[in-house]
């Protein structure tokens, strides 16, 4: 029995680990080509972010690849009759089943340490990267497109000539609604890693606020930006899907505390409103203001709690798929890999996606609970378990 085990192993991850290494270098390939066009990275920025994007892309290939490897190995031990000859031996289908299930269940677990791991290494180090190129991505972006965009600023330029912007239009964009445009004869963009500041430098031009008050000045006009915040993408940080899962548990008690704070502040005015008669304030502007606000943070609070069960999810996704391609594999004896590959991966995308889709959508805006992001999950592991008692007793 030993040696069939091996032998079904060894298969199994020969095809795996052959298939995982195509999937992921493409993965890694159009990964690199998107992070080059949005962030107009350079050839040698592009280089240093090879091994941080790895886990983003293995997370992806992994459930798709062991699905891959089980349904090309049993279905072709099932197409040449080898699961009958087994079963005329008496060995039971689920003996050369059972180490491919283990396996998916160690992948599993792999798989979300991998979905946590292109979090808070991968994509904090890809980050990482790009904030110490700023200055050159800028330069690149506005030789190419004539413009660079943050969420913090907007520079529009005429032309760049060694490296001095002509005719820039610069908006930087505060906190509130206002903003400040400053339009110059020329510019130059100048970099600190070590400050970690971004500075414009500006020299002879104009200064607006929000289309009203101008201000002309004459030589530089310098204004620094944090280089965290003068990046494309700089908003996504703040994001629960970009944060490690040992932080979570730690922003949802915040989110939590704030919540129970902002509610009680509400209380405390709606009583002082009752009090002075102040009816009318009860259902003005200041309260339907704080009512978004409340219904803001308990959308973070739920995209905080739902985060945890969708990686998880995701990460089972592959004993989920072996649930079904090994039994279906074996129970349909279809000899060519790709017909038991697509005839496996075809209810992954009728019912697990869409269902994993809708659960985690749902559970973000707070209308079903977090663990709806398993129904996906679990309508495979059942729908698998009824596969694989008909494999065994047939």
């Amino acid at each position: 029995m030993n040696i069939i085990t091996r032998h079904i192993v060894g298969e199994v991850l020969k095809v795996f680990f052959a298939v995982l290494g195509i999937l992921t270098l493409l993965m890694i390939i159009f990964g690199l080509v998107r992070q080059a066009q949005e962030m107009g990275l350079e050839p040698r920025h592009v280089i240093r972010i090879v091994p941080y994007i790895l886990p983003d892309s293995l997370r992806y290939t992994i459930p798709a690849t062991i699905l891959l490897a089980v349904t090309t190995i049993f279905g072709r031990m099932s197409g040449t009759n080898e699961i009958v000859a087994l079963k005329s031996m008496g060995i039971s289908p689920m003996a050369v089943l059972f180490p491919i299930f283990l396996l998916a269940t160690f992948l599993s677990f792999a798989t979300v340490w991998i979905n946590d791991l292109a979090v808070s290494w991968g994509k904090t180090n890809v980050r990482r990267v790009v904030v110490e190129s700023v200055e050159e991505i800028a330069y690149s972006m506005l030789t190419s497109q004539h413009s660079f965009t943050t969420p913090q600023f907007s520079i529009i330029v005429k032309g760049i000539e060694d490296r001095v912007l002509l005719k820039p239009i610069i908006t930087f964009r505060g906190k509130g609604k206002q903003s400040v445009t400053l339009t110059a004869e020329e510019a130059e963009l100048r970099s600190d890693t070590k400050a970690m500041l971004l500075t414009i430098v500006c020299r002879d031009g104009t200064l607006e606020v929000d289309g009203g008050t101008r201000l002309r000045f004459h030589g530089e006009e310098r204004h620094s930006i944090p280089l965290d915040t003068a990046s494309p993408g700089a908003d996504e940080a703040v994001q629960p899907a970009y944060l490690p899962m040992g932080v979570i548990p730690e922003k949802i008690a915040e989110q939590e505390k704030k919540i129970a704070k902002f509610i009680q502040h509400r209380a405390a005015k709606a009583a002082v409103d009752t009090l002075l008669g102040d009816f009318a304030a009860l259902d003005g502007v200041e309260t339907r203001t704080e009512a978004e606000i409340l219904k803001t943070h308990r959308s973070q609070l739920a995209r905080l709690k739902t985060e945890p069960y969708r990686r998880w999810s995701n990460g089972f996704s592959c004993l989920c798929f072996v649930m079904i391609g090994g039994p279906l594999s074996i129970w349909w004896r279809y000899g060519d890999p790709l017909s038991s590959f697509f005839a496996s991966f075809a209810p992954t995308l009728v019912v697990y996606y869409p269902l994993l889709a809708v659960g985690v959508e749902q559970s973000k805006d707070g209308n079903l609970p977090p663990i709806s992001v398993w129904i996906g999950n679990v309508i495979l592991f059942i729908w698998g378990y009824w596969l694989l008692r008909k494999v065994i007793r047939y």
